[in-house]
């Protein structure tokens, strides 16, 4: 990455290894081929350090081991390709079916000498709070799961099952049709409860550009992914922050009352430190998927955000 690309140091921090990649999903839906030579070339951008993961659903995981093949690292001292897969239990294909599916492919793919990628997060929906503890208790240890939770239920009960387990929730924030966007309170109340919670969270869709914005094609006011991870540091930064709180956040179209600094993010009133950025990151608002990593980085270079004057 060259100095007029590189971001100040608390913009960096928030957006590093924010993106996982969800191009065989809609609206971009990739073949398999297609999307692993896009992740190839992401990876290979001097962008990369924006990028965490790439998503693959279980089901098909061995069609993705087949387009891979001879392009992921091959060498010991290479990082190998890290995925999440998602998880679709099925009459057919049972829960316990498809975490034995991963162990297959990790025992393949992650062993040192022949390997090059490694699945070590799960994505799935909750059921009730009963059959998600049992769906976590069937996960090895070496897998990390995040839940999808229903924004339209009490989070409470779910929340509490992720609690007393290593695990983390995941919030839709978008998709192909208006009624999978939610609306800002049900959004910022799961984060507040997250907050509260302590429970780790991803999100998924809808969140392919920076800023709040309406999207015709759906249509639907999108949320933007600077909305959504810097109001997660307000809601991360006391038990007494409200959802109402961090509204103002989740709904501003523009870039007017902020600033990434060097050493933290101005928004408004609020001042988060490079210190609070990073515990977040790590611990906290974990990534997002989308099935484009273009549309960010492209939004990012027309505000100006990757040269390090702003």
């Amino acid at each position: 990455m060259n100095d007029q690309q590189r971001p100040t140091a608390s913009l960096s921090i928030l957006l590093d290894g924010l993106i996982d990649f969800a191009g065989l999903f809609p609206p971009a839906k990739l073949e398999m081929d297609q999307m692993v030579s896009a992740w190839e070339r992401g990876l290979a951008s001097e962008h990369a350090w924006m990028l965490g993961r790439v998503i693959v659903p279980v089901s098909r995981l061995d069609e993705f081991a087949r387009a891979a093949e001879g392009r992921m690292p091959a060498d010991v001292d290479e990082d190998p390709w890290v995925i999440s897969a998602l998880i679709s239990p099925s009459a057919e294909s049972p829960f316990a079916a498809q975490v034995e599916a991963i162990t297959r492919f990790n025992e393949t793919w992650a062993t040192e000498g022949s390997g090059g990628a490694i699945v070590d997060v799960v994505e799935f929906k909750a059921g009730g709070a009963t059959a998600l503890d049992r769906m976590l208790d069937e996960l090895p240890d070496d897998l990390f799961p995040f839940v999808e939770l229903p924004l339209d239920e009490d989070l409470r009960g779910l929340l509490a099952v992720l609690v007393g387990s290593d695990a983390g929730a995941k919030v839709r924030t978008g998709g192909i049709r208006p009624e999978f966007y939610p609306d800002v309170d049900q959004l910022a109340d799961f984060i507040v409860q997250c907050a509260k919670a302590d429970v780790p969270w991803k999100a998924t869709a809808g969140l392919h550009h920076p800023l709040r914005r309406r999207n015709e094609a759906v249509p639907a006011m999108e949320f933007g992914f600077l909305n959504v991870f810097t109001a997660a540091l307000l809601a991360r930064r006391s038990e007494d922050v409200t959802s109402a709180e961090i509204v103002p956040m989740l709904t501003a179209e523009d870039l007017s009352e902020v600033t990434f600094g060097q050493d933290a993010i101005q928004w408004g009133e609020h001042h988060f430190t490079r210190e609070e950025i990073e515990d977040a990151r790590i611990s906290f608002s974990l990534s997002f998927g989308s099935c484009s990593f273009d549309d960010p980085w492209n939004d990012l270079e027309a505000l100006g955000l990757l040269n390090a004057e702003q």
